[in-house]
């Protein structure tokens, strides 16, 4: 990527200037031919820990590793040259100490050259959160449902209806005080989440959280329909790949089967047409 390139990458700084200008567009990718087709049109790129679910087929995000991050990270990097890139921080990689959360950013951020971290959590990582920023790394903060301790929340359920509510706005405050640029609000009931956002200076990004957030973001292969038999209500389908995909390798199945692929416009030949 060449210098001037760079210098046309979103930065932190930016997507927190669009509250209150204009929605925040974001996507996940994970490799380099799908940063490619998102570039031009988001905002951010969000690496994100689904990764290891969508692309490896864990049962969770909770078996991701830093290595796995930081090679997809670099995939996405190499891919773009116009979002922000935010890389998940993987579950086990920052909860410990504020000191433990700087080592491991640091290193994703030296070796992808992505321009900022994504963490889980709220009141309880704020001081996580200054700490990095403090020092250098731009953090995107993550509240509601926070798929990383989906085993102590019980599954993936919606977070912060009745009196839970207070708990979300504290978290939300928590973060956007602590200096996060940005704050992911996942499966908040729509008027709770817009509620939120009036409130905040910085962009909620939503994902299952109502249109009255400051941006939303999808995981790209459930919004191109890639896998057809999971389908989340937050999710819009605007195409069908997975379909297409699925009739695509059976043509071609067919075709090799019946011998009629390759055809002679795929082939190669000598001088005597042989």
């Amino acid at each position: 990527m060449s210098a001037t390139a760079r210098l046309k990458r979103l930065m932190p700084t930016d997507i927190r200037a669009l509250k209150g200008q204009a929605p925040v567009v974001v996507l996940t990718a994970y490799t380099t031919p799908v940063a490619k087709l998102a570039d031009a049109d988001c905002d951010v790129l969000l690496v994100g820990d689904s990764l290891g679910m969508v692309l490896h087929g864990l049962p969770s995000t909770l078996g991701v590793t830093m290595d796995m991050m930081i090679l997809h990270g670099q995939a996405v990097m190499r891919g773009s040259n116009h979002a922000l890139v935010v890389i998940d921080m993987p579950f086990g990689s920052y909860e410990e100490s504020p000191a433990q959360a700087f080592r491991n950013a640091a290193r994703i951020m030296a070796e992808t050259g992505a321009g900022a971290v994504k963490l889980e959590g709220g009141v309880h990582m704020a001081e996580t959160i200054a700490f990095l920023v403090a020092r250098g790394i731009p953090v995107m903060a993550h509240i509601g449902l926070t798929p990383q301790a989906v085993n102590t929340l019980g599954g993936y359920k919606v977070q912060g209806k009745g009196d839970d509510a207070a708990r979300l706005r504290a978290d939300a405050n928590a973060v956007a005080e602590a200096g996060a640029f940005s704050v992911v609000l996942e499966k908040v009931p729509a008027g709770l989440a817009g509620e939120i956002s009036r409130e905040l200076t910085i962009p909620t990004i939503g994902i299952g959280a109502g249109v009255d957030c400051d941006g939303q973001v999808l995981v790209i292969d459930d919004m191109l329909g890639l896998f057809a038999e999971f389908k989340p209500k937050f999710v819009k389908r605007y195409a069908e790949l997975g379909k297409t995909a699925v009739q695509a390798v059976a043509d071609y199945a067919a075709e090799v089967r019946a011998r009629s692929f390759p055809a002679a416009e795929h082939s190669f030949f000598d001088e005597a047409g042989k």
